[in-house]
């Protein structure tokens, strides 16, 4: 029996969606001198609104208010004041939060139970996590009295933009830095609108500056000389720049970059509770997630049962409308990034790899991409190796442990993997041979901002979340 699921949209009016956004500098609204941007719906491709940017001289500005604010108010401030107004941004956030929710499925194209269960209440709660550190920074582990290192510059991308704009101003904060972030150009309302629950929960002027823009904009705040600290979230080949252009300047870097994780399923695994950990992995958030589990390791004597069930699991997924709360998988952000899906998907067909993808009807208006299974993969195909960044999984086989964990680190990143299996014997021998920084066991795409969170190799270095990555903002 097939159900049929009623539309049950959310409505578009919670957003209070504005015609146009300005960019928050020194505690003000401002205009920027950048050429204005026009942000769209990826679900619809309609202009949602008009964005002003920010030019050299704005981001001069920014780090400049933002280092007064550091000297004079943040720093010398003592952590149980500082806390208090990082709880009032947790509470404001929390109270906004089905605004907050609509605004990010509008620009972001995720869909909106994704932004209402998952995105925003992450973000809030680590505000409400960080708040509680900032009285106890002496107890932290890095000494009496650790110093913070000054002005924080953040760039964060377009796939968690409220989620990863919290991850980056929250910790800095309760170390006593201030911030000048950058959010990615194609999706800046909701880190305009928190710069609003900044302002209301007066938080002194500087102390957060919000520049919207593209690269150039990012580029100029990575290297003014008054940035003591870098805090990037996107592509390995930006990373990579960003490394390059500050090594020997001194300043501190943390890079959250790339992934390809690898998604192990060994013989012994409850397979019904592995498919639903294999759809969320990597069908989650339209597969656009760094640490998607897109590479798919079974073992061969249960690969053929796997994908019968995994085949019919994923036909069940509604793809369309974004703020309908029916919606699993929502719309790509971009017109750039489906046609990057679609090359490489092509690209895994001319290689030999047996496509298959539901037939799920798609949208007449938007960017979207139909969930997509690979099999037939081997390791020296383009869409084992690169990251596709979309609703895309490849599926290898594997006969032994050892050929699995060989399979795995058989990559240039290190960001993630998950284990599914019976055995903890074997969850902790694989976790322990993996080479990522996050090893999830019977679960994927858990978090929490109690617990670190980060890569090796090409996938970047450092941690945020839990106390561990406070280190990144302080002077140790």
């Amino acid at each position: 029996m097939t159900w049929d699921y009623a539309p049950a949209p959310e409505s578009r009016a919670i957003a209070n969606l504005k015609p146009s956004y300005r960019m928050f500098l020194d505690g003000e609204f401002v205009e920027g001198s950048g050429e204005p941007l026009k942000t769209i719906n990826p679900a619809t491709e309609e202009v949602l609104a008009e964005v002003s940017t920010a030019s050299a001289s704005d981001v001069d500005r920014a780090v400049k208010a933002a280092k007064r604010a550091q000297d004079k108010v943040w720093g010398p401030m003592s952590g149980a004041e500082r806390a208090k107004y990082i709880f009032r941004i947790a509470r404001m956030m929390a109270e906004r939060s089905r605004e907050l929710a609509v605004l990010e499925s509008l620009d972001n194209g995720k869909p909106i139970k994704e932004s209402r269960d998952v995105d925003v209440p992450t973000a809030a709660a680590h505000f409400f996590y960080h708040a509680g550190w900032a009285d106890k920074l002496d107890y932290a582990g890095y000494g009496p009295n650790p110093r913070p290192l000054g002005v924080a510059g953040q760039v964060i991308p377009w796939n968690f933009p409220l989620l990863m704009a919290a991850w980056k101003i929250a910790p800095a904060l309760a170390c006593g830095n201030t911030v000048v972030l950058k959010p990615a150009e194609t999706t800046p309302l909701t880190a305009l609108v928190l710069a609003e629950i900044i302002q209301q929960a007066e938080l002194p002027p500087g102390v957060v500056n919000i520049l919207p823009g593209a690269g150039d904009v990012g580029a100029e705040l990575v290297n003014h000389p008054g940035v003591n600290k870098i805090a990037f979230t996107g592509s390995t080949e930006v990373g990579k720049i960003i490394q390059k252009s500050l090594a020997g300047t001194g300043k501190k870097v943390t890079l959250e970059l790339g992934g390809k994780a690898a998604n192990i399923v060994f013989d012994d695994a409850p397979l019904d509770q592995a498919v639903e950990g294999i759809v969320n992995g990597i069908f989650f958030n339209q597969g656009h997630v760094c640490c998607a589990g897109s590479r798919l390791l079974v073992q061969e004597s249960i690969a053929e049962e796997l994908l019968e069930k995994l085949h019919k699991r994923v036909s069940t997924l509604r793809i369309g409308d974004p703020l309908d709360k029916n919606t699993d998988v929502g719309a790509i952000n971009s017109r750039d990034q489906l046609t990057k899906i679609q090359d490489l998907v092509a690209t895994g067909e001319a290689e030999g790899a047996v496509r298959w993808t539901s037939a799920c009807p798609l949208p007449d208006k938007g960017f979207f991409f139909a969930p997509t299974v690979f099999a037939g993969v081997s390791q020296a195909m383009r869409i084992a190796r690169e990251e596709i960044f979309g609703p895309v999984l490849s599926v290898l086989t594997f006969r032994t442990p050892d050929e699995a964990i060989a399979k795995a680190n058989n990559t240039p990143y290190g960001l993630s993997a998950g284990i599914w299996t019976e055995k903890g014997s074997r969850i902790l021998w694989a976790a322990n041979q993996l080479r990522a920084g996050v090893v999830w066991a019977n679960t994927f795409n858990r978090f929490d901002p109690t617990a670190p969170f980060g890569g090796y190799q090409e996938s970047g270095f450092g941690r945020e979340g839990g106390r561990t990555g406070l280190e990144a903002y302080f002077d140790v």
